[in-house]
């Protein structure tokens, strides 16, 4: 899922400094699975932001909402109940929710209220670990499953670097050097050949290297051949 972390009070009331009512807006996708954005999250914002006002001097309405998604566009239709009865509105989404806003809505100042980390699995209550890039070119069926590109500090796909020492990384003496891992699994399967096999240079366009990234499925596309992105 999208990891992301609430961003410091502090920067979230520089953005709505000059507005007298807001909407602080949670959504209930990855966001708030991983407590950073959703119904609970929403109001420790909301209430955050009124006492901070409240102690400036500058006393401040805030409205509060959590929406199913705010990733997709039929799910945002409720933010039309908003338009000219507030000034700004702060995501607690991801900033895909952030974007989508500001592209569907233009006239409607949203912030962001929390910062999009990355691609992570839940390990235990309150810890998360990155495992995924997003890269778009996936090559984990040649490493056993694990993910040199996010889980290596250099993003290395030859093998572990001259630095690594006892299965450790170099870059983060506390995190297992991933390129061990994969060799010594790929050890115990009795596939360490497949590392011996050439592989051709990375191809990073599917990664963003080709400008923005857009996926469409045709069949299941319902808008006629409208671009995605208008």
């Amino acid at each position: 899922m999208i990891i992301a972390e609430r961003r410091p009070i502090p920067e979230i009331l520089r953005n709505i400094e000059n507005y007298q009512k807001i909407l602080v807006l949670g959504c209930r996708g990855c966001v708030a699975i991983c407590s950073a954005g959703g119904d609970r999250e929403v109001s420790i914002v909301a209430e955050a932001i009124r006492l901070a006002r409240t102690l400036q001097g500058k006393p401040i309405e805030v409205l509060e909402d959590t929406f199913i998604r705010q990733c997709d566009p039929e799910y945002l239709e409720p933010l039309k109940d908003y338009q000219g009865k507030v000034e700004a509105v702060v995501s607690l989404a991801c900033g895909v929710g952030v974007n989508l806003i500001a592209d569907l809505y233009p006239e409607i100042r949203v912030y962001p209220g929390v910062d999009t980390s990355f691609y992570g699995a839940n390990l235990s209550l309150g810890e998360w670990v990155e495992k995924c890039r997003g890269c778009g070119d996936c090559i984990i069926d040649r490493t056993a499953g694990l993910c040199p590109i996010a889980r290596c500090a250099k993003n290395l796909l030859n093998g572990p670097c001259g630095g690594s020492q006892g299965g450790r990384c170099e870059v983060r003496k506390d995190m297992p050097c991933i390129w061990h891992e994969i060799v010594e699994r790929l050890k115990a399967r009795g596939e360490l050949e497949k590392l011996l096999e050439i592989w051709e240079p990375k191809d990073w366009r599917p990664a963003g290297g080709d400008g923005l990234r857009v996926r469409v499925r045709e069949d299941l596309r319902l808008n006629g051949g409208k671009k995605p992105w208008r």
